[in-house]
């Protein structure tokens, strides 16, 4: 799929491809609807006519649609002219009730973790996938888990999964430090095991096997340091659909 984007002053006029975070009504007819734009970040803006039929399917979560917001000023909310679908996401999930959390909790992160009008693009990109792969596999749960590691890296935090940080080898990785989010060998980490956190191989290697626990360590994993280094600091917690996503993964197998 073809990304692009196209800007005459920035301040007050971009056109981008984007993702549909959420929308809510704003008088009688208007919405206002929030996206994360692939060279712009997260941006609200006016809908003219977004609480109506033709508009309200489109401004469902996780869709994605080619976007131009404009404003007077550049502080100003602005709004949306065009807003035009390009895939319908969101409507594909309707049945996939645990897929349709997944999709709620990868939207919520992003919109809680990440600053208002800053770009991200290779969050963008690792959402998008994320959100293109959660109709057309059972196996996007360790996908999931992958995204929360690179959210945690887009945000300044990322984990040192490169080499062991006690003998400095890459090989045979399976413990990471809760303290400084640096990975430890199975043999280096055993004495210490009680007090790690395990690291999953999928995490390491993209030919590793996942077996069952896997997928719980590695949410395990990225939801300490989420909490911690990213929501901690605001006075907030893990949104609350996460944990409910997680109980659905669970209930269903898939952990």
């Amino acid at each position: 799929m073809r990304r692009w984007a196209w800007t005459t002053t920035p301040e007050m006029e971009w056109l981008d491809d984007a993702i549909v975070l959420g929308a809510r009504p704003f008088g009688e007819s208007k919405a206002i609807a929030e996206v994360f734009a692939r060279s712009h970040g997260r941006y609200g803006g006016v809908v003219h006519g977004g609480m109506g039929k033709t508009m309200r399917p489109i401004l469902q979560a996780g869709n994605l649609v080619r976007v131009g917001w404009k404003a007077r000023l550049s502080e100003q909310l602005g709004f949306y002219s065009p807003l035009d679908l390009l895939e319908p996401h969101a409507g594909k999930l309707f049945d996939d009730p645990i897929a349709l959390a997944g999709l709620s909790s990868a939207i919520e992160l992003t919109r809680a973790a990440t600053a208002e009008r800053q770009s991200y693009p290779g969050l963008y990109d690792a959402l998008l996938v994320l959100i293109a792969a959660l109709p057309n596999s059972d196996m996007w749960a360790p996908l999931y888990a992958r995204f929360e590691i690179g959210l945690l890296a887009e945000m300044g935090y990322g984990l040192d999964l490169e080499r062991c940080a006690l003998t400095g080898v890459g090989e045979d990785l399976a413990f990471v430090s809760p303290r400084s989010g640096r990975a430890a060998s199975a043999e280096a980490g055993a004495p210490y095991a009680e007090k790690l956190l395990r690291l999953p191989p999928f995490l390491v290697r993209n030919d590793a096997s996942i077996e069952s626990g896997d997928v719980a360590d590695a949410l395990a994993l990225a939801g300490y340091f989420l909490e911690r280094r990213v929501f901690d600091a605001r006075g907030e917690n893990l949104p609350e659909i996460r944990r409910r996503l997680i109980e659905r993964l669970g209930f269903a197998g898939r952990l």
